[in-house]
């Protein structure tokens, strides 16, 4: 007997272009906006729609919204009203975000290394990443 799980996996599948698993990630997260989002909110602690759109990248409302809006639905990320600012939300990871760490780690390392300008903003990364793990 097929599962809901399961026929919701069947059905993801069939929407991709195939089923490699680098393809999974890749449709998920492989515009060049999603993983700066991730990484706004998993190291930078930006919670705020307006913290997330400040990043120096420059992305713009309507593709933040957009992100967003699928990171949730793809429940990598959640929002909530802020406690503190009703007509505000916060959003945070999921562990199906927070899980994305390694391959964030993996791709400043691998830029590390071959663009020798980013290597003081990936020293930030490191110390960040190190009190994380505290």
């Amino acid at each position: 007997m097929k599962t809901a799980l399961y026929l919701q996996v069947v059905k993801k599948v069939k929407d991709m272009r195939s089923a490699c698993p680098l393809n999974f990630g890749l449709e998920l997260f492989g515009d060049k906006w999603t993983l700066l989002i991730i990484r706004d909110l998993l190291l930078f602690g930006k919670r705020h729609f307006n913290e997330i759109l400040s990043s120096e990248e420059g992305i713009s409302t309507n593709i933040l919204a957009d992100r967003l809006a699928m990171l949730e639905a793809e429940k990598v990320v959640k929002k909530r009203k802020d406690p503190e600012h009703k007509q505000k939300m916060v959003y945070s990871l999921t562990d199906k975000g927070r899980d994305l760490l390694p391959v964030i780690l993996a791709i400043g390392e691998w830029s590390g290394k071959y663009a020798a300008e980013v290597l003081p903003r990936l020293e930030v990364v490191r110390e960040i990443v190190g009190g994380l793990k505290d």
